[in-house]
């Protein structure tokens, strides 16, 4: 379904403007603090893990939810439709007719759908479920996973690879680029202004990256 698509497709977005801000913000800050590869290198990583792994968990956890909840709407339908077969099927006649058939055609739609898989015609009507498409924990967890992966990996390479002069200022304008990039997707994807969306990302992310690298300045020059 082109829905369902296009949900994913805007979940895997904002898990990489996710992987992308968390991460920045974090190298960042410690690039205030010191200048040692190796301990950039280290907190990007750990930061990647704990983040990318979080997200799994979180989606896992929440999509789990929502299939459990699928699952027992279908289970109390499946029971309605044993126990009261011709209120059920009055039901779904009114159901259609508000979508705008008429009461005739609608009562007579009812009745094929009902003969054909009337569990099927109560779910998709009623509750807006395909029986044969619930929500995967799983899928939604490796997506997230991956998404917040992909936007992590970049403020992580920006911050070890460059020299350590120019480190700092390839970081920072390689995630705006990625954040103003992000954001031009959600909008286009969530059919909203375009320019508003990007400076609200550029400007989230902006302002993600100037606190952390207070704090880790701060902290550094007090030798913690």
């Amino acid at each position: 379904m082109l829905g369902t698509r296009l949900n994913w497709l805007r979940a895997a977005v904002l898990g990489a403007n996710d992987g992308v801000v968390s991460t920045a913000g974090l190298v960042v800050g410690v690039a205030g603090a010191t200048g040692d590869s190796g301990t950039l290198l280290t907190a990007g990583l750990a930061g990647l893990l704990a983040g990318s792994m979080s997200m799994a968990a979180g989606e896992y956890v929440s999509v789990s939810t929502q299939r459990d909840s699928e699952r027992a709407a279908l289970a109390v339908e499946r029971r309605e439709l044993r126990e009261q077969p011709e209120a059920e099927l009055d039901e779904l006649t009114d159901l259609l007719a508000e979508r705008g058939l008429s009461a005739r055609v609608a009562r007579e739609a009812a009745v094929q759908l009902t003969e054909r898989d009337a569990l099927r015609a109560h779910a998709q009507v009623e509750l807006g479920i395909n029986p044969d498409a619930l929500a995967n924990p799983w899928h939604a967890a490796v997506a997230s996973f991956l998404a917040f992966t992909i936007g992590a990996l970049l403020p992580l390479l920006a911050i070890v690879l460059p020299p350590a002069s120019v480190r700092l200022w390839v970081t920072v304008l390689s995630v705006l680029a990625a954040l103003a990039m992000t954001g031009w997707w959600s909008a286009r994807l969530g059919a909203a202004l375009v320019p508003r969306a990007v400076l609200r990302n550029v400007g989230g992310g902006a302002l993600a990256m100037g606190v952390t690298y207070a704090a880790g300045s701060l902290l550094g020059a007090a030798g913690v």
